[in-house]
């Protein structure tokens, strides 16, 4: 597929500055670029590419100001990295799709399959699970009984879904990732502990995406809850029942522990571990390596363990940083006082 730089600004409002015509048929990184490419500019530690990048068109912010002439055509937008996304979704869509059911798919007699679904080899489909239209199974993945998956989903190989789940529309789900594995739910005794049946299930709203080797436990009793919304990357652990709110966003090896319930538009940073049984609040950004022992309101930014904020973290992180002096004068100034308190006593 091939765009002029005028269709592309049509497409996403933006204000050509340079040649309208020019043709592009790929996408590159700046500091990669190709003639044919399209890039784009958002982050100022990657301006100094614009002037010597081989790509055709760049995106990029109206608020940028360039030191000297760029030999590429500019489009400038409100927000080059959010008119990325929306051109790499267009190209993604554009692209072909398999819609055939392979032979060495098994596949219950019970099931529903929907219109112009892929099952690829080697996958599972349990009894009375129903998967909705245009809905793509990769190899290798096992669908156990009684699965309810939505339309237009995405299970990439190697996924596990236990029985009884149920997925809305547009899920994304990569690979390695299981859904519906037992809570951890264990109760000691005089001999070991006693395994405590999970007998929930996981339900995952509409547009959410999860990442590689992720995992969404079921529920004791009830349900875990991933809304509408919420992208998980890799390596990322949820509970039993938890529940997250909507458009909520998780970095990879987050954490959150059982029963505990996580508000709309929340972010969190890589290796965040949230404490069970207790309930953050909407708009909470916590940074990485956060550890939450406790309620949070939301509405706030914070990092550490205890999370605080950012500014007084980094204050007590740089005053860490001098306590090996302060120790040092410490031992200096208790020496000093006890040979006042020396001369003090003889007079």
């Amino acid at each position: 597929m091939v765009f002029t730089a005028r269709q592309i600004a049509d497409f996403i409002q933006g204000k050509i500055e340079g040649d309208e015509n020019i043709t592009v048929s790929t996408f590159a990184k700046i500091e990669e670029g190709i003639p044919g490419a399209i890039s784009f500019l958002s982050n100022p530690k990657y301006t100094h590419f614009i002037y010597d990048t081989l790509s055709s068109i760049v995106l990029i912010n109206e608020d940028v100001v360039l030191e000297k002439p760029v030999k590429t055509t500019l489009i400038r937008v409100k927000n080059a990295y959010e008119c990325i996304a929306k051109l790499l979704q267009m190209y993604q869509a554009a692209l072909p799709k398999k819609n055939e059911i392979s032979k060495l798919a098994a596949i219950s007699s019970t099931a529903k399959i929907g219109n112009e679904c892929y099952i690829g080899a080697f996958s599972y489909i349990g009894d009375n699970v129903i998967i909705g239209n245009d809905t793509q199974i990769y190899p290798h993945v096992v669908i156990d009984d009684g699965v309810n998956i939505g339309e237009h989903c995405i299970i990439y190989p190697n996924v596990t879904i236990y029985k009884d789940c149920r997925l809305g529309n547009n899920v994304t789900i990569h690979a390695g990732s299981v859904i519906g594995a037992d809570g951890f739910g264990f109760a000691p005794n005089a001999d070991g502990y006693d395994k405590i049946p999970q007998i929930g299930i996981v339900v995952i709203e509409d547009d959410v995406e999860i990442g590689a080797n992720s995992c969404v436990d079921r529920s004791t009793m009830g349900k875990t809850i991933i809304h509408k919304g919420v992208k998980l990357d890799n390596l990322v652990q949820i509970a039993h029942n938890v529940e997250v709110g909507e458009n909520t966003v998780m970095s990879a090896q987050s954490g959150v522990a059982g029963s505990t319930k996580v508000g709309q538009w929340c972010m969190f940073g890589g290796q965040v571990g949230i404490a069970g049984h207790i309930t953050i609040g909407d708009k909470t950004f916590l940074g990485a390596q956060s550890g939450v022992p406790g309620n949070i309101k939301g509405n706030v930014t914070l990092i550490g363990t205890p999370p605080t904020d950012p500014k007084l973290y980094f204050k007590s992180i740089a005053i860490s940083r001098k306590l090996p002096e302060i120790y040092k004068q410490l031992n200096e100034l208790q020496k000093q006082v006890e040979q006042l308190k020396a001369l003090n006593d003889k007079d």
